[in-house]
């Protein structure tokens, strides 16, 4: 069997395991189970696992739940233990300190004072320091992608799936830059109906087979918003952009897709240091 055969392969069997993972991130994520899907050893497929994806599950998962953890903080109600039974913990203390360690506070804190809750309509003068917003004129962009559907918090598993099969098909380049693109406005979308794509920037040459699809960016201006924090977090920064940035610019908004251009990678860095440009594309100066 060829090396391009072999991973092949390995690329169905984690991207079976990719996505139970994704859908279980609420139970018991047994390792045997895991395996089994995996068709292959403990041993071997953990080792598989950490070779494709760069960390090992038990980071994967910790990393998963913690996100939805957050996004639970942020747009629920739900108590604080409640959120961390959700996810796992087995008792309040654990779950504070390990996403206190990740997220810098801890999580009932973090519900009060999360950069989720400057957002301030009312003072147009203090709202207006919060985000640094430029306008560049970007050229049209080829893309790999991979579709998604629900839950905009839920686009990882489409990236898990997008690093694997590049990196299982020896397609990943590490000039490569990671994009989410939205189709659908989440206030008026049910969330089990919002469309989004996982992409990398990639050449037209570059093979697009299944589950790879081909999207492009389309060229033109745009206002770029940097945001720092984490990706639960950026409510807060979209309704500035559309409330307080975009009516005093004088741009109005042009009929594209808007898009997320992720700086640095949630597993080599903390999620209050994600550089993320949110881009909004923008109509052609009147002359």
């Amino acid at each position: 069997m060829s090396e391009n055969e072999i991973w092949a392969a390995y690329e169905k069997r984690l991207l079976r395991v990719s996505a139970y993972i994704h859908e279980h991130l609420d139970e018991d994520l047994d390792l045997g189970r895991l395996s089994e899907i995996a068709c292959l050893s403990a041993h071997h497929w953990h080792r598989v696992y950490r070779a494709v994806h760069n960390e090992t599950l038990a980071a994967t998962v910790r990393r998963l739940r913690l996100h939805r953890a957050a996004g639970d903080l942020v747009r629920s109600e739900r108590s604080v233990r409640d959120i961390a039974v959700r996810w796992g913990y087995p008792n309040l203390q654990s779950f504070t300190r390990t996403f206190a360690a990740a997220y810098g506070m801890p999580p009932a804190r973090y519900r009060r004072e999360g950069s989720h809750r400057a957002y301030a309509p009312e003072s147009d003068e203090e709202s207006s320091r919060m985000f640094d917003v430029t306008i560049r004129t970007l050229a049209e962009q080829p893309l790999l992608a991979v579709p998604h559907t629900g839950s905009y918090m839920g686009i990882g598993k489409a990236f898990e799936a997008l690093y694997g099969t590049l990196f299982s098909r020896n397609l990943f380049r590490p000039d490569m830059r990671m994009i989410g693109l939205f189709l659908d406005d989440p206030d008026l979308v049910a969330e089990e109906k919002l469309r989004s794509f996982a992409c990398v920037t990639a050449d037209e040459n570059t093979p697009a087979e299944p589950p790879l699809t081909r999207r492009v960016l389309a060229g033109g201006d745009y206002a770029v918003l940097r945001h720092q924090g984490p990706y639960a977090n950026m409510d807060a920064a979209y309704r500035w952009l559309y409330g307080t940035w975009l009516p005093a610019s004088g741009r109005s908004i042009r009929d594209e897709v808007m898009f997320e251009l992720y700086l640095n990678n949630p597993r080599e860095v903390p999620p209050n240091e994600l550089l993320t440009e949110i881009c909004l594309p923008l109509q052609p100066v009147a002359v």
